[in-house]
């Protein structure tokens, strides 16, 4: 490739030579040249010149269009602890959270001081309590003493016991003579507001040589007030009427008898 190029410069100036020596002037004719010129005769090597002076920098070009992204570098070393910063504003309260789980049970505290009486409160209602007690065929023939006892639970000082005796009394073969049935209390005849009791009577039981003998069911009953809360033995008695002496008296014959008692609310005013 080299030598086709050199070739072709030794081409060229050889046909400038020709045409150099061929020029003519008008009024001198054919001008002639030397025979030798300044690269030597018949020749255009040249002595190389000396090099130019930079030239001046071009325009800047416009800019290239971007490179794609590099890949992901490796991760450098950990960094020293910077300081702490200032802290932050008060941020807007967060939503409410769910409901944890129930805690274990603490410890038991100690015992605290007794407190202010408080203010007394409205008066409650009283629910029912009552009892009977019953018996079959008693056929007690005493004429003085206990005849039958039923117990009680009262909740209340305030309240009542409101009683009942149902059964079979009666006296015979006598004339112008009275028994007395009763109730008591833990012993003692009712006093608020009087007595629960009853009597039985008879005139002309036994003249003429006539002989009464007259069973009948009965029933005395009464509230009794200011009986006290707790264990109440409420007893069912026979004895004298007032006046009168002895006769003979029988309870409970040849049926069902009861006692029955109730704890009622304390009256009106």
């Amino acid at each position: 490739m080299l030598c086709l190029l050199i070739l072709t410069l030794i081409a060229l100036c050889y046909a400038a030579n020709n045409n150099s020596s061929g020029k003519t002037s008008g009024n001198k004719g054919t001008q002639q040249f030397p025979p030798y010129s300044p690269c030597g005769y018949g020749a255009c090597f040249c002595a190389p010149g000396m090099p130019g002076m930079p030239g001046n920098p071009g325009p800047s070009g416009p800019a290239g269009i971007a490179g794609s992204p590099g890949t992901q570098g490796s991760t450098g070393p950990r960094g020293d602890k910077g300081d702490a910063g200032k802290p932050g504003s008060q941020g807007i309260p967060g939503p409410k959270g769910l409901q944890g789980t129930t805690g274990k049970v603490g410890p038991r505290g100690t015992k605290g001081e007794i407190g202010n009486p408080g203010s007394r409160g409205p008066p409650g209602t009283l629910t029912s309590n009552w009892k009977q007690c019953v018996w079959n065929n008693i056929n007690d023939d005493k004429d003085t003493g206990l005849v039958k006892e039923c117990v009680f639970k009262k909740k209340s000082d305030i309240t009542g016991l409101r009683v009942f005796w149902n059964g079979n009394l009666r006296i015979q073969k006598c004339n112008n003579c009275c028994r007395r049935w009763y109730f008591t209390f833990n012993g003692a005849e009712c006093s608020a507001p009087a007595a629960i009791d009853g009597v039985v009577y008879m005139v002309y039981g036994n003249k003429g040589g006539a002989q009464k003998n007259l069973h009948r069911p009965r029933q005395l009953e009464g509230v009794c007030e200011k009986v006290h809360k707790g264990t109440v033995r409420v007893g069912f008695w026979v004895g004298n009427c007032a006046g009168y002496g002895s006769a003979d008296a029988y309870s409970g014959w040849n049926s069902v008898s009861r006692i029955y008692v109730e704890e009622v609310p304390p009256p009106q005013a």
